[in-house]
């Protein structure tokens, strides 16, 4: 049924159109306690046999929505009752900004791609944390992702950085650095590690003098060099990060400009997943984002070392209840094969 709504109505609407009524539907119905709360009872995960610890913070499933989405944290709760085990945030900079002219959001559906050049368009972090101080009638966990704000230079991001954690750290249930968006001109050269080290370390500095140490990870592009993958994992080892996302949206595609996500990028997302636990083995917690479609995927993913997966232009394709059927369906997986828990998976093939 999706599909063919999708294929006949959703399709002939501007992508970014249907998006912020969509945030705007899970907007009203986080408003709507006991409806929220009935949705979340039938389709969040509840089985023992899915719940995961990370960075000593306990996610019901591994399944979580990317961050791209919700990006002022106006959704949360609504999207957990939709299935996600959590959810994360942003990207969110220390200023409100405009982000790109538009139109900036484009469907590939032969490839089950988007292609995106938004560039963090977002009411900025002092609006976010008005949003995640208002209480939670269902439990999710959200990370926030922060950015740089586009008008300042990058001789001024750490400051940036800093500011947003300042504000968003003791709000999150994780904090992410996005140094990998390639819709930000100059952000991906903050992925390099002479640049990256003193940026990490100050926000590092912020999360871990919040009241309950703040789990801080880094989000890292589909498009670095092995070796500067392998750059990256040991700075985040010799510096103490919690944990690493790979990957972001790629630029090495040829349709509009802007950052490539769903389908195509699997092969290269499940690549860097694969050397980063090679690399680090399970001394970080590794997330796996970018390709994610189906159960396959995900069961992949968590085989290669992934401690959670993140998807996105997946449940674009896949439906609202895109995550929750993964979910159920992860968990016949995992008594199939005689495991109690979902973490005996995690590693198994790295």
């Amino acid at each position: 049924m999706y599909r063919l709504v999708f294929t006949q109505v959703l399709q002939r609407f501007d992508a970014e159109a249907v998006h912020r009524l969509t945030v705007a539907g899970l907007a009203l119905l986080a408003r709507l306690p006991l409806l929220k709360r009935l949705l979340h009872q039938a389709y969040a995960p509840h089985d023992p046999a899915l719940r995961v610890s990370a960075f000593g913070v306990h996610f019901p499933g591994p399944l979580g929505l990317a961050a791209g989405f919700d990006k002022d944290a106006a959704c949360a709760e609504g999207i957990a009752a939709l299935g996600f085990s959590h959810v994360e945030v942003g990207t969110i900079t220390a200023h409100g900004q405009p982000g790109n002219p538009r139109p900036r959001l484009f469907r590939l559906p032969r490839q089950r791609a988007l292609i995106n050049r938004m560039g963090f368009n977002n009411e900025g972090a002092l609006a976010a944390a008005r949003r995640l101080r208002r209480p939670r009638s269902v439990p999710v966990v959200v990370g926030v992702n922060i950015g740089k704000t586009k008008v300042v230079p990058e001789s001024e991001a750490v400051g940036d950085y800093v500011a947003s954690a300042r504000t968003l750290a003791p709000l999150a249930d994780y904090l992410v650095v996005n140094v990998s968006s390639p819709n930000t001109p100059g952000l991906r050269n903050l992925q390099a590690v002479t640049l990256l080290r003193p940026l990490l370390t100050a926000v590092k500095e912020v999360a871990d003098a919040t009241p309950r140490r703040t789990p801080l990870l880094v989000k890292i592009a589909p498009d670095l060099a092995d070796d500067d993958i392998d750059a990256v994992a040991d700075l985040a080892l010799e510096i103490g990060l919690d944990g690493i996302i790979a990957t972001n949206t790629t630029i090495r595609h040829s349709g509009e400009q802007g950052g490539l996500s769903g389908r195509p990028l699997k092969k290269r997302s499940l690549e860097v997943l694969r050397r980063l636990r090679a690399r680090v083995g399970d001394r970080l917690t590794l997330v796996s984002a970018g390709g994610v479609e189906d159960v396959d995927d995900v069961w992949e993913r968590l085989l290669a070392g992934a401690t959670l997966v993140q998807g996105y232009s997946g449940w674009i394709y896949g439906g609202p209840l895109w995550a929750a059927r993964i979910h159920r369906q992860l968990a016949v997986r995992v008594r199939r094969h005689g495991m109690k828990s979902i973490t005996e998976a995690i590693g198994r093939t790295a």
